[in-house]
């Protein structure tokens, strides 16, 4: 299959690797100067990196750089680069309005049973398919950054999607060596709608003065098994992209207090503290600098560990309940979207709903605030003794 990627930023860029790496010819093309000779440099090392490390051999790694056409200046009308695609991803910047003109610009330039797909990464994907002719032919297709290393792909149908380009999309995904899951056209799909309360809730035990970063980080990995905490996955992120999405999946829900942005994260995107990427962010990452010490005390640390666990609970049985996605691909997209050590809905199996549903009883009672209301299908699943997965 000829595949195009519009936009050879590091997004655009992984998609290509992923999809050439399974066998498909692949046109990457960014009208950008310079965009995708930066993008073919980035493969590049990529490859050499994982021919050094001896997971790759330098013929394969070869094959896959020689499957990839770099080309400028994307949309040409009849001479488009895409005319010959039979799928194209789109990887530009995260705007509603530069979405929707580049998909009006793009079915014109591409065959009339080309299927459109939108890396969006909480966007409507009704609003993006609204802007062409034939919209059926678009869906949603989320990678992970960076795609050739994170396995999960959200599969994102909107009320006009056909069926078959779902199915295809889904397919693609599998060949492309992904796990795919299906999500409705919500905001911020599984993922980032699921996974707010783990940046939200640690954001307001800091706000409130419960801990420091440090302690809420160490809690969270010490007894959630978490491979990061949040403050350190936001560093990670940077705080421009996690504040971002938070107040994109906030606005798109109505301002639900469930999904409110926090003032403090805002002012550190204010003050330019991005994290990693700008040398400050909850913590310093200057040359020199030292990591404050976390308090490990233990019923500290357990009590932050079950508010934020209680918070991520609901959110996956809301999330359920809404029909945003099958239990099994919450919990799949959970794990391997954001390497949560289990699965949320399983994980309340384990604890016991009844336990869940007790600790955010508790919250709503302290703060009486609409942010901590227990999701209705986690209280009628105590009430008549069921389990998710039964």
């Amino acid at each position: 299959m000829v595949v195009g990627v519009v936009g050879a930023g590091a997004m655009g860029t992984g998609i290509a690797q992923v999809a050439a790496a399974a066998g498909d010819r692949v046109i990457i093309a960014d009208a950008t100067a310079g965009a995708t000779e930066n993008s073919r440099a980035s493969i590049v090392k990529t490859l050499d990196r994982e021919v050094e490390k001896q997971r790759l051999s330098r013929a394969d790694a070869d094959a896959v750089l020689s499957r990839i056409d770099f080309q400028n200046d994307p949309l040409r009308g009849e001479a488009s680069v895409y005319r010959d695609c039979a799928f194209v991803v789109e990887a530009v910047a995260e705007r509603i309005d530069v979405k929707q003109s580049l998909f009006k610009a793009l079915e014109q330039a591409v065959a009339g049973d080309t299927i459109l797909a939108t890396n969006t990464s909480s966007l409507s994907i009704a609003a993006i398919a609204a802007s062409c002719s034939k919209p059926e032919r678009v869906v949603g297709m989320h990678f992970f950054n960076p795609a050739p290393v994170m396995p999960l792909v959200e599969v994102v149908p909107w009320l006009a999607s056909d069926r078959d380009v779902v199915q295809l999309t889904y397919d693609t995904a599998r060949r492309w060596k992904k796990h795919p899951v299906v999500a409705s056209d919500t905001p911020g799909f599984i993922v980032n709608r699921v996974a707010r309360p783990f940046y939200g809730e640690a954001l307001r035990l800091y706000d409130e003065g419960v801990a420091d970063c440090a302690t809420i980080d160490w809690a969270m990995k010490e007894l959630g098994g978490f491979r990061m905490g949040p403050f350190e996955l936001m560093d990670f992120i940077g705080n421009d992209v996690n504040y971002a999405v938070t107040r994109t999946v906030f606005e798109s829900m109505f301002n639900d207090p469930r999904y409110k942005p926090s003032l403090t994260q805002q002012r550190l995107v204010d003050a330019g503290f991005l994290g990693r990427k700008s040398g400050r962010g909850y913590y310093d990452y200057k040359d020199g600098a030292s990591r404050p010490e976390p308090n490990k005390d233990p019923a500290l640390g357990l009590l932050i560990f079950e508010r934020i666990l209680a918070m991520l609970i609901n959110e996956a049985a809301d999330a359920v309940l809404m029909r945003v996605a099958s239990p099994d691909d919450i919990d799949l997209a959970m794990m391997k979207g954001v390497n949560y050590p289990k699965g949320l809905l399983a994980w309340a199996n384990e604890l016991g709903l009844s336990r869940a549903l007790g600790w955010l009883e508790r919250l709503h009672a302290e703060y009486g605030e609409d942010r901590y209301r227990p999701s209705a299908l986690l209280r009628r699943m105590v009430r008549d003794e069921r389990r998710f997965f039964q």
